[in-house]
């Protein structure tokens, strides 16, 4: 990949959160292309969210290095990279006194936008997550998972960043609400030229989402490839048992509705 096409460079990373003990990290190197949607797959525990969060300093490697843009992270100002990348949480984690339109305008105010100005963009954002704009001044807890959701996605989004970071960002609602948010948010990615990188844990929704998929076991990345390489090609056993459910799920489907009924 041409280093000028990278939006995320990952080199060599490790990390330990007990002096070295154990490492949930071994090793890591990792290429995000600019515009490109990947997705970190793999059990609990085997490192996603880890090395999610070196991308926009929430934790600092052990060792290794990591770049946004073509420039390290380590050094700067993690407040002013932070503005600048997206992040959507599996549980949103709005504010619950403040209203909708203040949520989504934390940044906005961080950043010294005037008062017009964010009342335009909130505006703007509403619409752009599919939200009516009545639901500004409405309280977290009025909001139902998918609406909470989508105010989420609008605050991650309020600064215009062109890196966005997702951690498990659809798992906290019913299975209906979950596949339309995320085929919403594969539109808002096209849309608006994104570079996203998403954890989760479903297989199925990283084949219908993503460009690329990387596959993490116990803090190593063991295999990556475009969706549909490593749906064809998977080399690691444990990679291709992965990639194949999907497949078994819809074969288990089939025959359910295949099977003869009653005249």
């Amino acid at each position: 990949m041409e280093p000028d096409a990278r939006a995320i460079a990952i080199q060599d990373a490790w990390k330990s959160y007990d002096g070295g003990a154990s490492f949930a990290l071994k090793g890591v190197t990792l290429e995000v292309a600019r515009g490109e949607f990947l997705a970190l797959i793999g059990a609990s525990g085997s490192g996603k969210t880890t090395l999610l969060k070196l991308v926009n300093r929430l934790i600092e490697p052990t060792r290794g290095d990591v770049a946004v843009d073509g420039k390290p992270v380590a050094g700067g100002d993690p407040a002013a990279l932070r503005r600048r990348i997206g992040y959507v949480f599996q549980g949103v984690g709005l504010f619950p006194h403040m209203n909708v339109a203040e949520n989504i305008a934390v940044t906005l105010r961080l950043l010294r936008w005037d008062k017009p100005a964010i009342d335009a963009r909130v505006g703007e954002l509403l619409e752009l997550v599919r939200l009516p704009r009545e639901l500004a001044a409405r309280q977290p807890s009025s909001l139902s998972g998918g609406q909470a959701q989508r105010v989420g996605v609008a605050r991650a989004l309020a600064a215009r960043p062109a890196i966005m970071l997702m951690d498990e960002p659809f798992g906290a609602v019913d299975p209906v609400t979950r596949d339309v948010l995320a085929q919403d948010y594969r539109a808002l990615h096209e849309a608006l030229g994104l570079t996203t990188v998403m954890v989760t844990h479903d297989v199925l929704e990283a084949v219908l989402l993503a460009d690329r998929i990387a596959v993490m076991e116990e803090g190593e990345l063991v295999e990556s490839g475009t969706t549909q390489d490593l749906l064809a090609h998977a080399k690691r056993p444990s990679v291709r048992a992965l990639m194949d459910m999907p497949r078994r799920q819809a074969a288990r489907v089939r025959s359910l509705t295949e099977q003869p009924t009653d005249p």
